[in-house]
């Protein structure tokens, strides 16, 4: 089981808090006010009112044996950039973290932050995205090249199946999954025929993936 500590819970700390408990995982939950906390207490692993930018409040709870510190206090600049080197000098091994805009972005950067949201420009681009391509389900970024996207089965693959498509040599793109009446299949059988209604989970350079945008 992965473990998190989830630092700041206001409304986007508290919505990853209950995301990561519901995907199966064990959270931990921090904020310095203690009607946050007790809002989120009985949903969570553990909930502990405790202010995250002392060193030694950190090392007793045993930051450091987490897989995963999110650090959601994108209103404070200050305190995140602190408890963000302090994590990464207790050796959490990945420090997430939630900024304003892209200064405070590339200040968690440089003091060792593994990955950064500016949620609102996530969103937006997301909308964005929906809108711009509509047989898109959803759409990740992973780097400036390579994202992960969920669509639709095109009209014209209906009743056919990934090998006959030859999707990977065709669109260079591979297929890691299926979702089928809200259930996801990983490493779907080639052989088998897809049907209207179904999502494909399909990872690729953002140059391949758009032709099939127009599918």
């Amino acid at each position: 089981m992965n473990s998190y500590v989830v630092i700041g819970l206001g409304k986007f700390g508290s919505a990853v808090a209950l995301e990561l408990m519901a995907s199966g995982c064990e959270v931990l939950a921090i904020d310095i006010h203690e009607e946050n906390v007790q809002h989120i207490a009985d949903r969570v692993t553990d909930a502990v009112v405790a202010d995250a930018r002392d060193d030694a409040v950190l090392r007793s709870l045993g930051i450091r044996n987490y897989d995963c510190a999110i650090v959601s206090i994108g209103d404070d600049v200050a305190a995140s950039i602190l408890i963000t080197l302090m994590l990464k000098e207790l050796g959490v091994a990945q420090v997430a973290c939630k900024a304003g805009d892209e200064v405070h972005k590339k200040a968690l950067l440089k003091v060792g932050a593994d990955r950064v949201l500016i949620p609102e420009k996530e969103m937006a681009g997301r909308f964005a995205q929906s809108l711009a391509r509509p047989n898109v389900v959803d759409y990740i970024e992973i780097s400036d090249q390579f994202a992960i996207i969920e669509l639709e089965i095109p009209k014209s693959w209906i009743g056919k199946s990934l090998k006959e498509l030859n999707v990977r040599a065709k669109y260079g793109v591979s297929v890691m999954a299926f979702r089928r009446d809200g259930q996801m299949e990983l490493s779907p059988n080639p052989d088998e025929k897809m049907r209207k209604g179904e999502i494909l989970v399909i990872l690729g350079h953002e140059d391949r993936l758009a032709k099939l945008y127009k599918l």
